[in-house]
């Protein structure tokens, strides 16, 4: 990842740059800081998550708080689908479990459009949830940040 530091990462996206920004995307969600995912989005951004209508800082950081609460021991690869000026769509999926210590892989497809600047401006999530053995699960990096070295989407299958 050391070409983040030098590419700007705002539209129009190359090819580069758009797996850099959603491998950036993917290490903030990783992170699971919904303070600091927050700032990757403009102000004022608009989200469609499943069901649920998601609008500015602020309410994203009440819906990522309350997520992380419920999807315990999450971890997530996204993987680029395709660019296009200032949009990026990308597939991605997650291994979580609840409180009861059911595990899921969630599968899932976003469409994003940046501003100017490379802030999110709007976000659509379609995403179905599968209740998977815990012997099922592929995603076994430590919290935090998928090591480089870890497959991606494409690499373990799916």
């Amino acid at each position: 990842m050391s070409n983040e530091s030098t590419v700007a990462l705002v539209p129009p996206f190359t090819q580069e740059t758009a797996i850099l920004k959603v491998r950036k995307a993917e290490d903030g969600w990783n992170s699971r800081d919904p303070e600091k995912v927050c700032l990757a989005y403009t102000l004022d951004s608009k989200w469609r998550n499943r069901s649920e209508f998601v609008n500015g800082r602020e309410q994203i950081v009440q819906f990522l708080t309350r997520k992380w609460q419920k999807e315990l021991d999450y971890r997530l690869i996204k993987e680029l689908w395709a660019f296009g000026g200032s949009r990026i769509a990308v597939r991605f999926a997650y291994e979580s479990h609840d409180a009861s210590g059911q595990w899921y892989r969630s599968y899932g497809n976003e469409n994003w459009e940046f501003d100017k600047d490379g802030a999110m401006h709007h976000r659509y999530a379609c995403i179905n949830d599968l209740p998977i053995n815990e012997s099922e699960r592929l995603f076994h990096w430590p919290l935090g940040r998928r090591p480089d070295e870890h497959p991606g989407l494409t690499e373990l299958g799916l």
